[in-house]
This record gives structure tokens, sequence and C-alpha cells, in this order.
């Protein structure tokens, strides 16, 4: 049989998703017989304080990648078998079924919630209640969490089509399309709404900018150039979503670069620098953080992407996108242990663990004076740490 149809979409633990059945694959997975051994963890000096604040459950994920939505002091989460709840100081407040099967995280605002399925439907209800309020469709199966903004709704379908929905009434506004390349990574990040634009990563290493009003590209910044010898070399895809702080925007791509660029400048390059990911980043103040695909941690300076420290004792653990929140960077692994490392320096601080299932990207962010995480076997926990 041939390989080719298995490699349209090479799926990545990563990007929240397994890997298909194709052997040459297997060294990606690190859940896969043939790739390499975890890195054992050893004893830490703990010198952060971090203590449970509540827990909750709401179902796996199965193959799918889950994300929370944290609205104020709310959490939105979901499952797989359409489970969707509104969680307020650790009580569940509402828990509806979607009535359908869900294939990516929560979308959410103070009005609205919202999920997508493998079938291309978008389902939002409303914030208070959970009452259904509309339902929309995306060309195919939602791979990423939609994103809920002032503008509307925007959710990214698997055949990279990008469409904006009205928040309102679900009625679609506008679609935004590009040309999907013979092998890409099977995941894809959220969009992202900043100032006037929406951002989305794509395959090929690009970084988009369209415009609210009727999703016209206004630029595209080039995050890698696709380059070696065979199809699988080539793919230099941005797989999690851009991270943006004032300016500054920044983005990864798996097999390719990290680059930061100046949206004040119509989307100059500020600095690029080799640096492979499928995990995402986060920026904090001077630092940018990041985690590669070998699972080390990287800290770099945003204004001109020096590093500044590594920490790579989480080797092959399937290491998550960190998450920063007073002084400290949390990353989650795939035995679904969250470490806490101090920002300044990247030592460890301390580690908790969940219910040993993994925490896949995006589904550990900072919440409160903490952090939230969300495992694929739907155990929901918020810590306090300090």
């Amino acid at each position: 049989m041939s390989a080719r149809p298995m490699l349209r979409y090479l799926p990545l633990l990563a990007a929240g998703l397994l890997l298909g059945g194709c052997s040459t694959l297997d060294a990606l997975n690190p859940f896969s017989s043939s790739a390499p051994k975890m890195t054992k963890l050893t004893e830490i000096k703990t010198s952060a304080e971090v203590r449970s604040l509540w827990s909750a459950s709401i179902g796996k994920a199965e193959n799918y990648s889950f994300t929370p939505a944290v609205v104020d002091d709310v959490v939105f989460v979901a499952g797989r078998k359409g489970s969707v709840s509104r969680i307020e100081n650790g009580q569940t407040v509402w828990k509806i079924d979607a009535g359908q099967k869900l294939s990516a995280g929560v979308g959410a605002n103070n009005r609205l919630v919202v999920v997508g399925t493998e079938k291309g439907d978008v389902l939002a209800f409303a914030a208070a209640d959970g009452k259904p309020l509309w339902q929309a469709k995306a060309s195919s199966e939602v791979l990423a969490a939609p994103v809920v903004g002032d503008d509307g709704v925007a959710v990214r379908s698997g055949d990279n089509r990008v469409f904006l929905f009205d928040a309102i009434d679900g009625e679609r506004k506008w679609v935004y399309q590009r040309p999907t390349p013979t092998l890409a990574v099977r995941g894809a990040g959220s969009p992202v709404f900043a100032d006037r634009y929406l951002f989305v990563g794509f395959p090929g290493g690009k970084l988009v900018a369209l415009a609210l009003q009727n999703g016209a590209q206004l630029w595209e910044g080039t995050v890698a150039q696709p380059k070696g010898a065979t199809e699988l070399d080539r793919v230099a895809d941005v797989v999690a979503p851009p991270a943006v702080d004032g300016r500054q925007i920044c983005a990864v791509a798996f097999q390719g670069k990290i680059a930061c660029f100046d949206m004040g400048q119509g989307g100059a390059l500020v600095w690029s620098r080799d640096l492979s990911s499928a995990n995402g980043l986060a920026l904090d103040g001077r630092y940018l953080f990041v985690t590669d695909d070998q699972g080390a941690v990287h800290a770099l300076d945003r204004l001109s992407g020096s590093s500044l420290w590594k920490q790579d004792k989480l080797l092959k653990r399937g290491v998550s996108r960190p998450a920063v929140r007073r002084g400290l960077l949390a990353v989650a692994d795939s035995e679904g242990i969250v470490h806490f490392l101090t920002r300044e320096d990247g030592s460890f601080a301390a580690r908790v663990k969940t219910d040993g299932s993994p925490v896949r990207n995006g589904a550990l962010l900072p919440f409160g004076g903490g952090f939230l995480v969300q495992t694929a076997d739907g155990d929901i926990r918020a810590f306090e740490a300090q």
C-alpha cells in the first residue's frame, strides 16, 4: 500500500493528535515502541509553593486536543463525547450535552460559548445557562478551538480555511482559503484577534494578517521556508497559534524557525532564528518562552531573539506549550505532570501530578494567580502558584 495517502496530513502529538499507522513516522511519536525513551525525572529542590484550588471532570479527549477557555474567573470546558460545562470556583454551574461528538476545545466570552465538530459544525451556546443559540458550518473538521472576539467568531477548519461568523446569529461574514500542500501537519493553532487583524499560521511557514471587515489578506510574514530533499523534509508548518504583546507578534514553525514581527510596521520582520516547534510559545515582559520539538524549554530575549536560558531535562516527555504567571513558567508532559520553572533562569521550582494522562498543547493556561490544566482524560485542575 502506498504511503502517500497516509501522509497527506502528518499528525503530531505535539499538535494534539496521535500519529497514523505509518511506521516511518514512529520516531516523532513519544508513545511509539520505537520512539526515543523519555528522560527520567530526577528529584528537585522545591522553591515555589503550589497548591490545588479545585478539580473537576469533563470526559476524555480521545485522539483530539481539548483546551479550556477562561473568561475572568469563569472556566468553560468540553469533552469529546459532547459535554460542555461552565465552572466557577470549582463548582459546575451548568453542564450540557452538545448533541454531537466534539473535536476541539472551547472559545468563549461573557456572552457566548462555542465548540466545533469533526463534521465542521460550529455550535454556539449562551455563556450564562448553556442554552443553544445558533449553529453554523465550516468546510471540514474543526481541530482548533474557535475564538470569540468583538468582531465575531473565528474558526479554523482542517482544510486551511478560516471563517468569521457573526456572534449574534452565526451568519458567515467571510471565508479565507489557502491551498493545502501535499504533506502537512494534521492540526492547527487557533486564530488570534489583535488590533484590527485576525492572525493565522499556515503550512509552508506563513503567518497571515487578515482584515476583520472582509477577510482580505493585508500582509504575510515568512516564519520559515520549506527546504529539503523529500516531502517530509519540506514540512515547515506554523501549527501553534502566534503570541501577541503590544505591537509584537511572534510565531514558530515545525521543522523551521521562530520569528517575531512588528505589526506597527506592516509586519516587518524584527528577528528570526532556527528553532523547530509544533508546541508554541508565550510572551512575558522582555522574555519569549518556547518548547522545542525535543522537549527543551527555551527563554529568548524578545527584542533580539538571543538565548537567555535553556532547560533540557524534560527531553522526549511530550512537553506542552509554556504558560507564564507571577515569575513562574509552567509546562506539562505526556504523563500529566506539571513542571514549574523559575522565569529568570529556568531552574525547577516545583512539580505536581494530575491524573497521569497527557496534557496537550493549549490545555495549560494562566489562571488567576496560578494555572489551569485539562488532561486528555478530562481532569480539570486549578493551581495557585507563588
